[in-house]
């Protein structure tokens, strides 16, 4: 079974949004669409509520790194 996803989970946050939306540039995503985005992913259990700016920017910035990992070869 799947663990549990934490708003403090970024890497792993990060990656699944990564598989989930390989098409998306993470930095072209506004952070309540990427709040949406987190929220959405079937193992996130944590508080919507408990997110914020430096969160969201830590898993943007995983997502990112998949990004450039998976389009740069």
């Amino acid at each position: 079974m799947p663990r549990e996803l934490t708003w403090s989970d970024s890497e792993d946050l990060g990656i699944l949004l990564s598989e989930a939306h390989p098409e998306v540039d993470p930095l072209s995503v506004r952070f309540t669409d990427l709040h949406k985005y987190v929220i959405a992913l079937p193992n996130f259990k944590d508080d919507p509520a408990k997110s914020n700016e430096a969160k969201l920017e830590a898993i943007q910035m995983a997502w990112q790194a998949e990004f450039m990992d998976r389009t740069q070869g």
